[in-house]
């Protein structure tokens, strides 16, 4: 029987066996390649502290509720995948036997799904570049909320793969200047080869003072991607007046760095959350939706325009998966994208 990785409990990674019917009407079968974790938002949810792991989202209301098991657990791992189709069920015409696709699902040998949730990959796509498709889509998601205009000043604050994605889209919408800041080193260095000019350290820089002084009376638009609340106000901290902060990043708990009576106030500083998934529209549906971020981010890639290789700074066979999550947690630092390879 194949296997696939869960969490039970926070911090509890296992590998369990699961059954897999035959491909009903309309799904395929895919054998996993390449498998990937989503620093942010997965690895919240692995440590236990997203306001998942005791709520869910009630779609009707938009609201967070008590989860009706008291918990999210046990929890399935993983974010995107990239596999060969090995069969599919009657009715099938998206994808055949022997394609190589990319699809949004965990850590597991076979994966099954609706046939039209697959992306058939372009033959000029690396299959390592794919692992950057959803990520590539908050970025550019992001980046239209942000409004951003050719020769505007962009700071970027949290320099994980959403903000290294996110500043080398800023150069490629156009900005004048981009900046950055992140507490890891690599990752700065990594923005430096991106396109931005210069990058700080929270840890030692006033980082937020420091891109609102270089920018001159501060940058057009900030991109908060770290997902902390010092991170937040720093972005604050970085705008002019009138100017645009997007948080991307994925905040817990309560915002005690929060200086809203300062900066914020005083500049009159607009702030919007943007989101790429759970049902919420693009900004500027109908001309753009989920699909058409999907299709540009695959061009972007597929181009060369938008350069992954950097990123992947660790391939973990599939067997040392559950080792992948305690790398992230406990050094940080040395990681930027890890892909779990099947092969």
């Amino acid at each position: 029987m194949p296997r696939e990785l869960i969490a039970v409990a926070p911090r509890e990674p296992v590998f369990r066996e699961y059954d897999v019917p035959p491909p009903g009407p309309g799904e395929a079968r895919v054998r996993s390649k390449l498998t990937t974790i989503s620093h942010g938002t997965e690895m919240s949810l692995y440590r236990g502290t997203a306001p998942f792991a005791t709520q869910a989202f009630e779609r009707e209301r938009r609201a967070f509720l008590p989860h009706e098991h008291g918990t999210i657990y046990p929890m399935q791992l993983g974010t995107e995948y990239v596999g060969e189709v090995v069969e599919v069920g009657d009715g099938v015409d998206e994808v055949a036997v022997g394609d190589l696709v990319y699809g949004r699902g965990g850590h597991k040998e076979v994966q099954q799904t609706r046939a039209g949730e697959l992306v058939r990959l372009p033959t000029t796509l690396d299959p390592e570049a794919a692992l950057f498709v959803h990520h590539g889509c908050v970025a550019l998601n992001a980046l239209h909320d942000g409004k951003m205009r050719l020769g505007d000043s962009v700071g970027v604050i949290g320099l994980g793969v959403i903000g290294l994605l996110a500043v080398q889209m800023a150069r490629l919408s156009g900005a004048r200047r981009v900046f950055g800041a992140d507490t890891f080193a690599m990752r700065r260095q990594l923005a430096l080869e991106f396109g931005a000019e210069e990058v700080f350290d929270p840890a030692t820089d006033d980082a937020g003072l420091e891109m609102k002084s270089r920018a001159g009376a501060g940058v057009d638009v900030a991109f908060e991607v770290s997902g902390t609340y010092p991170g937040l106000q720093a972005a604050i901290r970085s705008v002019c007046i009138g100017g645009r902060i997007v948080a991307v990043g994925y905040y817990q708990g309560g915002g005690e760095a929060l200086r809203l009576g300062e900066e914020f106030l005083h500049n009159r500083v607009d702030l919007v959350s943007t989101m790429y998934v759970w049902d919420c529209p693009h900004r500027d549906y109908p001309l753009w939706d989920k699909a058409r971020l999907q299709d540009a981010v695959f061009e972007l890639l597929a181009s060369g325009l938008l350069s992954t290789e950097s990123l992947i700074t660790h391939r973990i066979p599939w067997q040392e998966a559950d080792s992948a999550y305690q790398l992230l947690d406990e050094h940080p630092e040395d990681t930027v994208r890890v892909a779990i390879t099947y092969d």
